[in-house]
């Protein structure tokens, strides 16, 4: 039967250390960079009309979405690699010192003579009275064209396959999708896995995707994961399912025509696309929970604790009313 506990309730989102017993290994193919991040409490984006200095909350960290989520899974797997292609510059040492700080391996691709992906994310006040008011604020995201890693190559996954034929899960997502060069190293990547019987997971981002692809360069990645996790919106945007926009249960059918196989479904959703979640698998699981995110709580890196808690939760038999039995972890 499906677990009592919420996916969200797992080792990894709640608490410093994570999980009393670390188990599972994870392979993480994704973005590697610098970003820079502010929060602007005191300016709506709507109000700015000329230059303007303002003091704030700002940092430089090494980020990405491969970086992000391996930070928060080190909590709760015994192993986590991370591959991805960064360049070579004043900032490669920083990257790979902090992949060894937070416990992550080290598989990273350099392309010589190339700076590394620079991204600077900026979030502002909340619109007086709109669905955010009192929220996180509008978020701006301005990312590096052509970072390193939409050159990630599939002889450069290759060899890395050992890495992602000994874990228990390997984990991507859809910025690889953005480049005909990366995507064919995501398809490799993700063929690699099934062959190995490594599960796949694949989380549909950017979120905005879908005016970036047709859905048919990107359902196909979609047919080769055992777990998708997106925010349902986007998904609903992509398949053309207009009813899913205003219940997410209506993107089921959608998603059952589109999609072949039984993938299990992370559906995000409600006013800010990551209050709640929906656990789905055709002929199988229907799980509805919240995810935690609320008044107070921090977006930047939510979703990331979040994703590692879920995945833990599935590997370990969380919805197995859905036939998706626990992995038997592959390290000793």
């Amino acid at each position: 039967m499906v677990s009592s506990r919420s996916p969200a309730e797992w080792p990894g989102l709640d608490g410093v250390d994570g999980a009393d017993e670390r188990r599972f290994d994870m392979f993480v193919i994704g973005d590697v960079g610098i970003e820079v991040r502010a929060t602007l409490p005191d300016v709506r984006f709507a109000d700015v009309h000329a230059d303007r200095l303002t003091y704030a909350p700002a940092r430089a960290i090494v980020a990405g979405t491969a970086v992000n989520l391996a930070r928060c899974a080190t909590r709760c797997f015994r192993r986590v690699g991370v591959l991805g292609k960064v360049g070579d510059d004043d900032f490669t040492p920083v990257i790979r010192r902090e992949l060894r700080r937070i416990g992550a391996d080290d598989h990273l691709r350099v392309e010589p003579g190339v700076p590394n992906g620079v991204s600077v994310m900026l979030r502002g006040r909340p619109d007086d009275g709109g669905p955010l008011d009192g929220g996180p604020g509008v978020r701006l995201l301005v990312v590096q064209d052509e970072p390193p890693g939409r050159r990630l190559t599939a002889p450069e996954v290759r060899s890395a396959a050992s890495g992602i034929e000994g874990a228990d899960v390997l984990v991507t997502d859809g910025y690889s999708l953005l480049s005909p060069v990366s995507g064919a190293a995501l398809h490799t990547a993700a063929r690699i896995a099934r062959d190995a019987g490594t599960r796949v997971a694949f989380d549909l981002v950017p979120h905005d995707v879908d005016a970036r692809l047709p859905a048919e360069d990107i359902v196909p990645m979609l047919a080769l994961a055992d777990l998708v996790i997106s925010e349902a919106p986007t998904l609903a945007r992509l398949l053309g399912s207009a009813a899913a926009t205003r219940d997410v249960r209506e993107l089921l059918p959608a998603l059952d025509r589109a999609v072949p196989g039984r993938p299990l479904w992370l559906l995000r959703f409600g006013d800010t696309s990551l209050e709640h979640a929906l656990a789905y698998q055709r002929d199988g699981l229907l799980m509805e929970y919240p995810t935690g995110y609320g008044d107070g709580v921090e977006r930047a890196g939510f979703g990331d604790r979040l994703a590692a808690s879920e995945l833990y939760w599935w590997l370990s038999g969380g919805s197995s009313a859905s036939g998706s039995a626990a992995v038997a972890p592959r390290s000793a």
